[in-house]
């Protein structure tokens, strides 16, 4: 069970909103699953949704980019979190800024039956921009940690998952070979490499 509370000699579940948020490669999905993990150890009821449109390791699996996976239920919008998971001691949520803006408040609504609601999402979209439902669910959390990436280009901690492709698409599913994690002197660098790519390019074409 969750943590419990006693009042007036009754047993009462004690919920609460915890986020992990960060980059894309920070290690988001690692740290969920292994709370989700430490959950099931502990005999608590527990249930892990992803959006159903994360398909890159598996249909139905929340997968880390390192290969470790745990089962879950790919969902298509908030409400449908609140409705199958309501008796669960404990939810884990993935992907998290994928989902629409009433997340927040199913979130909230599990908190208040006693659910013990764990999300991990991007914070920000690649060019810098708080994603999603995100920023709110970190406004109302009981905890909330932020991860971090290596940026690859220098070795400090990484600021904003960089897009490398030509795509202006706000979701666009990817890996390395689309994104890389940045740290914001070497994020500005790489906007500015881009624009300088750009204006080389329309000079060619003139």
């Amino acid at each position: 069970m969750s943590e419990i509370d006693f009042r007036n000699g009754e047993k009462v579940r004690m919920g609460r909103i915890e986020v992990v948020c960060g980059s894309m490669f920070s290690g988001k999905t690692e740290e969920l699953i292994r709370r989700m993990k430490r959950a099931q150890f502990a005999h608590q009821t527990v249930e892990i949704f992803k959006p159903a449109i994360d398909t890159r390791y598996s249909d139905d699996d929340v997968v880390t980019h390192e290969g470790i996976s745990i089962p879950s239920t790919p969902v298509d919008n908030s409400s449908s979190i609140l409705l199958l998971g309501s008796e669960c001691d404990v939810i884990g949520i993935d992907e998290a800024q994928f989902f629409d803006e009433n997340l927040v408040e199913v979130c909230n609504e599990l908190a208040r039956r006693g659910v013990r609601v764990i999300a991990a999402g991007l914070d920000m979209d690649f060019r810098g921009v708080p994603f999603g439902p995100m920023p709110a669910l970190c406004a109302i959390a009981d905890d909330v940690t932020k991860v971090h990436a290596i940026c690859v280009r220098c070795g400090s901690q990484a600021y904003v998952s960089h897009r490398k492709v030509q795509n202006e698409k706000r979701v666009l599913l990817g890996e390395m070979n689309e994104y890389e994690p940045l740290c914001r002197d070497c994020y500005q660098k790489a906007l500015a490499e881009a624009e300088a790519e750009n204006s080389t390019e329309t000079e060619e074409q003139k």
